[in-house]
């Protein structure tokens, strides 16, 4: 497969090239949509034995496609438990990956909370694909993103608020971007119809929560889902990276600088920030 292929050479370069900067490749960030429910599990653990790096990951929706959210998520649970290697983020405390920085996640989910859910004719595949919605009437499909998107909140407020007080930099894995200016598509953020589905607003909430009342320690978010890139600055402290992503062809987004005053992340192959 060469898609495959070039990613694990992209990832192998980023390692020559840390060594070359008496640094080393600590791990792997994916925020989401690895495969679907029947392959996820195989998935993991054939990039971390490829890599020989440790990976630290959130899931998104595509990998609940054809089955149960809470079966998939107790079975990647379960195999993390097997692999030292897997950190499933979002059944994971705060992990410190420098001094005084902590990485921390949750999967997210479209929660219907940020645009017009009543008004849109947007309806994603998730509603025919996930057991979940399948076996539920279309009348209670709201609900049951919003209470998705609250579990994923409150887990994410717990892990902020078992950060040490001595934290300077919060590094945040996501799948779903958590405010609509983060939501990208083709350049511009997203309108009424397909925000319900592409922001998690109540994860957004949450972070600004945090981030207004701790000033001083910097959020880095990471998500994706929306498969087009922007950057969005949210706070002072608060900024929101969305990456782009190809069906079948992962990349190496960027490489991230958890030592710098702000997180940095260097596109691998321009060497921009």
């Amino acid at each position: 497969m060469p898609q495959w292929d070039q990613w694990i050479e992209a990832i192998e370069d980023a390692k020559a090239d840390a060594d070359k900067h008496d640094a080393t490749v600590a791990g792997l960030i994916i925020t989401g949509d690895i495969s679907e429910a029947d392959d996820v599990i195989f998935q993991l653990e054939r990039i971390v034995g490829v890599t020989r790096l440790p990976l630290y990951f959130v899931l998104g929706n595509h990998d609940f496609y054809h089955g149960l959210i809470a079966t998939t998520r107790g079975e990647v649970v379960r195999i993390m438990r097997e692999n030292e290697d897997l950190f499933y983020l979002t059944d994971t405390t705060p992990i410190e990956i420098a001094q005084d920085v902590f990485l921390i996640g949750d999967d997210g989910w479209g929660d219907a909370t940020v645009g017009d859910y009543d008004g849109s004719p947007i309806r994603l595949h998730d509603f025919q694909l996930i057991a979940d919605f399948v076996e539920s009437r279309t009348a209670d499909w709201p609900k049951l993103l919003h209470r998705l998107g609250k579990e994923s909140a409150d887990r994410l407020r717990d892990k902020l608020l078992a950060l040490p007080e001595r934290v300077r930099q919060v590094l945040v894995a996501t799948h779903v971007p958590p405010q609509r200016e983060s939501c990208w598509y083709e350049g511009k953020v997203s309108d009424d119809d397909w925000a319900p589905f592409f922001v998690c607003g109540q994860i957004g909430e949450v972070l600004e929560w945090y981030a207004d009342r701790h000033p001083d320690v910097h959020l880095t978010v990471l998500c994706g889902h929306t498969h087009h890139q922007g950057v969005a600055r949210i706070r002072d402290n608060l900024i929101i990276y969305t990456g782009s992503a190809v069906y079948g062809e992962p990349t190496v987004q960027s490489v991230i600088n958890a030592d710098a005053d702000e997180v940095g992340l260097v596109d691998p192959k321009s060497g921009d920030t």
